[in-house]
């Protein structure tokens, strides 16, 4: 029997299983700040809110999915838009009665510094950052931090924290009991915590699975847009390898014809309204000799199962088999995986 090669241990590695600490962490400052609800409230009320713009770039963008359906499905009129897109393209986004909620793990992505700094905004801003005295912070009408702790290079611990305060920040929005928004977000820490303390044989059940894989797609609908999106991010940041996250829906237009037994496909099995067309595409890619998983409960492989989760939560859960399959194949590669080579944590350049 061939030897399975340990994951290398390194920071992106640490910084995964400080992963529940650090939800922990948001979650409890996020309840700690007793005047939040009513600043952001009176924020919206004093500009007499008529559209928000939801905006941030890579995992910072994806991770604002599910608070974008939240709130369009309570009537709110809401827009996602790369922030690169919009200071370019669409800045007539940014009206007074416009209320921009901005994400950056570091506060300082050009894209940020710039849309905050060249006069761009000109209604109020919500922050939601990891890093105080950022521009991100320093720039906000009213800021959430996250409370992440330092994060050395792929995104991870700063994501789930960004996920949390998102969460947080839709059930004010929508006025919905804190308290439930706190346990339903502990439960989601011990979940976390559960699934990464099974990390060395996740890791090691994945290394057959990679065998022979030249392609890996990981797909999803609805919330789970948030995990393929970021996952395809990550996977390529942190194994330097060939990767594409996109809608369940979207992969039947043109890459559905690369399936083979040369590509891995990560399937989300998403929330109930749209499980059974995920499910339909991932026996579609195994009848086409793909390897194929699905992530969510009723996965068949321990290391893509997730348990049962509230819909605007499953992307704190989902994108775990991602973090494990980046490791695996970083050890399958012979390297450690999320050491950049050529990029840095903070985009300095627009």
């Amino acid at each position: 029997m061939p030897t399975i090669p340990s994951v290398i241990e390194g920071a992106y590695l640490r910084d995964i299983l400080e992963q529940p600490a650090a939800m922990r962490r948001t979650a409890q400052a996020l309840a700690a700040a007793p005047f939040l609800t009513a600043d952001v409230l009176s924020l919206c009320s004093k500009h007499e809110i008529e559209r928000i713009v939801l905006t941030g770039m890579g995992s910072s963008f994806h991770a604002l999915h599910p608070l974008h359906i939240r709130l369009t499905l309570a009537g709110h009129f809401s827009t996602m838009v790369e922030t690169s897109e919009a200071i370019h393209y669409l800045p007539d986004l940014f009206s007074k009665n416009t209320l921009t909620v901005a994400v950056s793990q570091s506060g300082e992505s050009a894209e940020i510094v710039r849309l905050l700094c060249d006069d761009y905004l000109k209604g109020p801003v919500i922050g939601i950052t990891n890093t105080p005295n950022s521009t991100l912070a320093k720039s906000s009408s009213l800021t959430l931090l996250t409370e992440a702790g330092p994060e050395s290079t792929v995104s991870c611990k700063t994501y789930l924290a960004s996920l949390e305060a998102l969460h947080w920040l839709g059930a004010i929005f929508l006025n919905e009991k804190l308290t439930l928004t706190q346990k339903h977000l502990d439960g989601a820490a011990t979940a976390v915590e559960t699934y990464l303390g099974q990390l060395k044989a996740h890791t090691a059940s994945l290394h057959n699975a990679l065998e022979g894989i030249e392609q890996i797609f990981i797909t999803g609908r609805g919330y789970s847009l948030a995990t393929a999106g970021t996952g395809g991010l990550i996977m390529k940041e942190s194994t330097r390898s060939s990767s594409e996250g996109m809608s369940s829906a979207a992969f039947r237009h043109g890459p559905l014809e690369m399936l083979s037994k040369r590509v891995l496909a990560c399937i989300c099995q998403g929330d109930p309204k749209t499980a059974s067309l995920n499910q339909r595409l991932l026996t579609e890619a195994s009848n086409a000799q793909a390897r194929a998983f699905l992530i969510g409960p009723c996965s068949d492989h321990p290391a893509f199962q997730i348990p049962d989760t509230p819909a605007p939560l499953l992307p704190i859960l989902e994108i775990l088999p991602v973090q494990m399959l980046s490791l695996a194949l970083a050890a399958r590669l012979g390297f450690e995986a999320g050491n950049f080579a050529l990029a840095s944590k903070i985009t300095a350049t627009e």
